[in-house]
């Protein structure tokens, strides 16, 4: 189909009137503020309902008018959607890091090594669970190829938009209903990573894991936290529009821009070297099938790396790059859930199930499992962290530490920031997540299993001996923090 500006303008328009209509829906329906459903999800699905799938077939199958044969939105306005998250997911990984300060390794691990092992731990074990699964009954039960083996990890770690921006890569490997089965699994994972969550928090207070404060309702606190974004841990001050000759908005996308193209260029170099080495005659070809986001990604860390060496630190506002990522997320969003087909996941719903299943169940037991015995202090009110992370969005992670440690007396909110620096690069939506389907489909999935597994051994052993019981390592530098390091 041949599309022209105009139906990209549509397209994007369109968008913006279902999350206005998503928006207000949420601020009337109590459950979806329970919930904490962001509006991008409650619009993709009202864009899901209204469209061809639902309504359209609906109509057809009653008899209705030709007019909604295809639903409420113009087939044209569709086409664009299934391309959007595969460009913009760019932007949102561009604008990871930029306008945060970098500091040194050694700090990031002495402030959040904790949280990096336990977030590594929970991570690898889902390419554990879910290649397994894929060898032992997704394969040999239901016909499906190994490269199911990454949804788990895609979906839940990932998120919508780690799982919508590789739906090049899935249909690159003849597997384009892997794109669903992942937006599905993302779903999945944020309103059971919110309800689950919940429940841990109110079984911690019981029993004394967990030390609630008593002043005000944090379930109140949290949803307030809600109506802006939960990433906004270090924002700057505006910047004023009436000094600068150029709206600041403006020039923070360009900042978003010159990252991506930092990333296209490492992309570009890496490609080059490997066809000019091992990826040659017929050789080992992986990253040719990379896609830019998590190139784009480490495009945005180089950028600012060199703001914060030629002190320019002043010129990026945070809270605008916020806004950025955020709005790219949201067409993400609704973009993916607006086009996702009911006709993958009903056709593969049994096996979407079990990975459902055991994907939950890993990220319950693990966090149960390991988070006290590797987060030495503020192990649950800390490690909860990860496990919304775990679940599909690094925001209801963030949204359950704010419950159960309203006032963060644990640091868990930066070091949790600072530990994303560890993580993100590589899993959750970062390179080996990226890489994940063209080494399961090029090297098969045997050593890929046995990688990953003595990648989860490694971060296990590593975390109890480390940090956990006996180790006599403290959970945070007071020096470092500003706070109290004492236990509950």
């Amino acid at each position: 189909m041949d599309l022209a500006v105009v139906d990209v303008f549509t397209a994007l328009l369109v968008i913006g009137l279902f999350v206005v209509a998503a928006k207000w829906i949420r601020a009337r329906v109590g459950l979806f503020q329970r919930l904490f459903l962001p509006a991008s999800v409650i619009g993709g699905v009202a864009a899901l309902l209204v469209g061809p799938q639902i309504l359209g077939r609906a109509s057809e199958a009653l008899g209705g008018p030709e007019l909604l044969a295809d639903g409420l939105i113009p087939p044209t306005v569709l086409e664009v959607w299934s391309e959007l998250p595969v460009l913009l997911i760019s932007v949102v990984f561009a604008a990871l890091f930029i306008g945060k300060r970098i500091p040194g390794i050694r700090d990031i691990w002495r402030i959040a090594g904790p949280q990096v092992a336990l977030g590594q731990s929970i991570a690898w074990g889902q390419y554990v669970v879910g290649i397994l699964l894929a060898l032992l009954v997704l394969g040999p039960v239901f016909g499906l190829p190994p490269l199911t083996g990454a949804l788990l990890e895609i979906g839940f770690e990932g998120g919508h938009g780690t799982a919508a921006g590789l739906a090049d890569t899935f249909e690159e490997f003849g597997f384009a209903e892997g794109t669903d089965l992942a937006l599905g699994l993302a779903t999945i994972g944020l309103v059971a990573g919110v309800l689950i969550g919940t429940v841990i928090i109110n079984w911690g207070v019981r029993t004394g894991r967990i030390a609630l404060d008593s002043d005000g309702d944090p379930v109140a606190v949290a949803r307030a936290s809600t109506e802006d974004d939960l990433d906004d841990l270090d924002d700057r001050e505006g910047i004023d529009p009436t000094t600068s000759s150029t709206d600041p908005l403006s020039v923070h996308l360009g900042f978003v821009a010159i990252a991506i193209a930092i990333g296209w260029v490492l992309l570009e170099l890496l490609e080059a070297l490997e066809l000019a080495t091992w990826g040659g005659d017929d050789g080992l070809e992986l990253l040719v099938h990379l896609p830019l986001f998590p190139m784009a990604m480490l495009g945005g860390v180089l950028l600012q790396l060199i703001i914060d060496r030629t002190r320019r630190a002043a010129l990026v506002d945070r809270s605008l790059i916020n806004r950025i990522s955020g709005a790219a997320l949201d067409l993400i969003i609704v973009a993916a859930l607006g086009t996702l087909s009911l006709e993958a996941i009903g056709g593969n719903l049994a096996p979407f199930v079990i990975l459902s299943v055991a994907g939950i169940a890993w990220n319950v037991g693990a966090f149960l499992l390991l988070a006290p015995r590797i987060v030495p202090e503020y192990a649950y009110e800390r490690g909860l962290g990860d496990f919304g992370q775990s679940m599909g969005m690094t925001v209801t992670g963030l949204l359950l530490m704010r419950i159960a440690d309203p006032p963060n007396r644990s640091n868990g909110l930066e070091a949790f920031g600072y530990k994303q620096l560890l993580f993100e690069p590589v899993v959750g939506g970062g390179l080996f997540t990226a890489a994940s389907v063209p080494l399961i489909a090029q090297l098969g999935p045997v050593p890929v299993l046995l990688g990953t597994s003595a990648l989860l051994v490694f971060w296990v052993v590593l975390g109890l001996r480390r940090f956990g019981p006996g180790s006599g390592t403290a959970a945070v530098d007071d020096d470092v923090l500003g706070g109290s390091s004492g236990g509950p």
